[in-house]
């Protein structure tokens, strides 16, 4: 085997198993800094490559997550890596069973396509080739994550509640109630689909910010709430949730919708060309366009 392979197995191993333990899903520079804790690397595998400056074993962990994606195991999205259920269930392969299940996805996959390269040994060569051309776009997803979670942490949690109604707005909600300052406890954000809140959803939305993971007593908090017939409850935590926090709201007798930090960056994203130039200017973002290269 060669020693490319070797830290491939390794390593995409190592980058599975940290997002299945926590929680499915991570931003990829926290899942960097963990794999680099799992996996025992030499010095060859912390070197860099000569032309693009590259770590090589990051560099092969990008190219060898293709193979991942392709079979299903894994999803990359804005910055954040997500291990699916298919993913999590590969992992009882084993490191070399994962690789393999993997690859076999990908050649069937490859097989398809135009051009019917379905080589499983690449070259040093080519692996850093597609990583100058993929990765950028990667690290840029990162860049602008972490601009997003600097911009709004920095802001007290009254403006983080500013935020959350102005989306739900741009979303194409009324946001009627809105707690005032010094307001403690409760419903922060009612929202409605008609100004008078005659048509459901009816929703109520309670609000953590730059704070511990919110618990399961904070969910069953806005579960007692929700008591009238087409009511919904959202709870944005921008500290995230704990697991069993998660677990209480899919079982939840009333639909309650979570939202973390990462998921209402990515609805801002979505939703910001529908908001007012009011609510834009609480958090103006600006699209970067690149070329996409082929998969």
């Amino acid at each position: 085997m060669s020693r490319t392979k070797d830290i491939a197995i390794k390593v995409i191993y190592a980058a599975m198993s940290v997002l299945r333990d926590n929680g499915k899903e991570m931003p990829m520079r926290d899942l960097l800094e963990q794999v680099e804790k799992r996996v025992v690397l030499d010095d060859w595998a912390r070197g860099q490559y000569e032309k693009s400056g590259y770590v090589r074993w990051q560099s092969i962990l990008h190219f060898y997550s293709i193979d991942c994606i392709k079979a299903g195991f894994l999803i990359k999205n804005r910055g954040i890596w997500y291990i699916t259920p298919e993913g999590a269930e590969a992992l009882k392969l084993g490191p070399e069973g994962l690789m393999s299940s993997a690859q076999i996805a990908y050649r069937t996959w490859r097989a398809n396509q135009p051009v019917k390269d379905v080589a499983v040994e690449v070259s040093e060569p080519e692996i850093e080739r597609e990583t100058q051309e993929k990765y950028p776009i990667e690290q840029a997803a990162q860049l602008a994550l972490a601009g997003f979670e600097n911009h709004i942490n920095a802001k007290n949690p009254y403006e983080f509640q500013d935020l959350v109604a102005a989306l739900l707005r741009g979303m194409g909600y009324y946001t009627p109630f809105v707690a005032p300052r010094g307001k403690d406890g409760g419903v922060d954000i009612v929202a409605y689909r008609d100004p008078l809140g005659t048509q459901s959803p009816r929703i109520q939305v309670q609000i953590k910010h730059r704070d511990t993971p919110a618990k399961v007593e904070e969910i069953r908090q806005l579960m007692g709430l929700l008591q009238r017939e087409g009511a919904v409850g959202i709870f944005v935590s921008s500290g995230g949730f704990t697991p069993d926090a998660r677990t209480t709201a899919r079982s939840s007798h009333a639909h309650v919708e979570l939202i973390d930090l990462t998921r209402f960056i990515g609805l801002w994203q979505d939703f910001y060309d529908k908001l007012s130039d009011e609510d834009k200017g609480l958090m103006q973002i600006r699209p970067l366009y690149f070329v996409a290269p082929q998969d």
